[in-house]
């Protein structure tokens, strides 16, 4: 009896050896599904257990539903390539050397985000008006150079575009002539400042500042333009008035690519703009109006939309319309020949030509299409913008 009981032990044993070797040739069981997760517009997270008898697996694999998009690992599995905008479900399968179990029952649905949109931006705000000095350019900030925003299709954004600033008389004190503020979204672009009066260290701050007034008691210092934490800069100081005797030259406004000038017989021209390529051609945004003088040339706008200065007998030219230029000086004492008032400011947004904008009430807009870009140009008015 003793030896028929080792007998039988060892045909156990055996038994237990041969189901292990049948164990280590067979597939992987199939493992049990957990929760998907979205998290982002292409990407979701899909978690499983593997089975706890069978085989051993070697690997995981999730595959989705639709679009058959895999990805491997271990629990959770990090699935990338996705479609935005779309409803998923997911099942995992277990491989080893032998094989790929059977797919796991389907996960719960999830919907990807909506795909972002890469979107560059132009703010310029309006431009101070002048006075005896030119009005500085309005504040200038785009992302061309620098980095893009990623927005949401489904959000409305602020849209504003600043208007530019009213022109004055030389001694029309005690007025505010700087341009409105331009908005998109987070970004803000300060509105150019006043031009300065005669007389008096009162040149106007901004996005970039005013001219200093002429005058004969002494020399005044231009406005400050905002040069801040943002870069490049939204603008540059206003000059100047240069000289206390005739022919009394006031300073030009800054602008968004430089100071203004100040100087002599007529030297006193506004600030540069800055240029941008954001619309598939370059234009030059944001002048400094020029200075006035009691006679002779007065200075020229600058490059960008600045409107020209003037003497006793004709109105200072005013900025551009849509390009933030500051609005020219004007020596005249009365109100027949005011400066030149600042030009309106702009919001121009560029993105891919696969989402369609809506402009909303309150804005006046066109688009274009750039390359394989749409390009959005926003005139005048307040409201928001949003895509589809």
């Amino acid at each position: 009896m003793a030896t028929k009981r080792l007998s039988d032990k060892t045909s156990l044993v055996n038994s237990f050896k041969m189901g292990m070797g049948a164990a280590s040739a067979a597939i992987p069981n199939t493992p049990t599904i957990g929760t998907a997760t979205k998290t982002g517009s292409t990407t979701a997270t899909v978690a499983y257990t593997a089975a706890v008898l069978g085989a051993a697996a070697t690997s995981f694999t999730a595959t989705s539903s639709p679009g058959s998009v895999t990805g491997t690992g271990s629990s959770p599995i990090t699935v990338s390539g996705l479609s935005g905008a779309t409803n998923y479900t997911f099942t995992v399968t277990a491989t080893n050397s032998n094989g790929t179990s059977a797919a796991s029952s389907a996960s719960n649905q999830i919907t990807t985000d909506a795909p972002l949109i890469t979107l560059d931006y132009l703010v310029v705000a309006g431009g101070g008006g002048g006075a005896g000095g030119g009005g500085g350019g309005g504040g200038y900030r785009t992302s061309i150079g620098g980095t893009a925003l990623n927005l949401s299709p489904s959000t409305n954004y602020t849209v504003t575009v600043g208007a530019g600033g009213v022109g004055k008389g030389n001694q029309d004190y005690n007025y505010s002539g700087k341009g409105a503020n331009s908005v998109f979204s987070t970004i803000t672009s300060t509105g150019g400042g006043t031009g300065g009066f005669v007389n008096a260290n009162d040149a106007g701050t901004g996005g970039s500042g005013g001219g200093a007034g002429g005058g004969s008691v002494g020399v005044y210092s231009g406005g400050a333009g905002n040069q801040g934490s943002y870069s490049p800069v939204e603008g540059y100081a206003g000059a100047s008035n240069g000289q206390t005797q005739p022919p009394y030259p006031s300073g030009g406004g800054g602008g968004a690519g430089g100071v203004g000038n100040s100087g002599t017989n007529g030297a006193q021209t506004g600030g540069v703009g800055a240029s941008n390529s954001i619309t598939g051609s370059t234009v030059y945004y944001a002048g400094g109006g020029g200075g006035a003088q009691g006679s002779g040339t007065s200075g020229a706008g600058g490059n960008g939309g600045g409107g020209a200065g003037s003497s006793t007998s004709s109105a200072g030219g005013a900025g551009n319309a849509n390009t933030g230029g500051g609005g020219g000086g004007n020596m005249n004492t009365g109100a027949s020949n005011p400066a030149g008032s600042g030009g309106s400011g702009v919001v121009i947004l560029r993105y891919p030509n696969t989402f369609t904008i809506t402009i909303g009430a309150g804005l006046n807009g066109s688009t274009s299409t750039v390359s394989t870009d749409k390009v959005t140009t926003i005139t005048a008015g307040t409201g928001n913008v949003s895509w589809s």
